[in-house]
């Protein structure tokens, strides 16, 4: 049988990161670059730079949530049932 535990307590906690704007922004800026191939050079300047900054944002914005996490978190064991396995008889 299947042991259905009644309470509502956590055992795990899953952090998910805030929603940003630096990937989009990233994207952006090397479709820039790359437009920049066919058209005028000054395009792939200003979405280089937008890129970048994107990415040095968002690498802060990850190192500052990544010190936000506990560092430890309690972690809670279930014990499975365990039998011998017999031959049939």
């Amino acid at each position: 049988m299947v042991d259905q535990r009644t309470d509502q307590q956590t055992t795990e906690l899953i952090y998910l990161p805030r929603s940003s704007w630096q990937p989009a922004l990233i994207a952006f800026g090397l479709a820039a670059v790359i437009a920049s191939l066919f058209t005028w050079w000054p395009y792939g300047v200003i979405g280089a730079v937008v890129a970048l900054f994107a990415l040095a944002f968002w690498v802060r914005d990850a190192r500052e949530s990544f010190q936000r996490l506990p560092r430890r978190q309690p972690l809670t064991a279930t014990v499975i049932p365990a039998e011998t396995l017999r031959r049939p008889e």
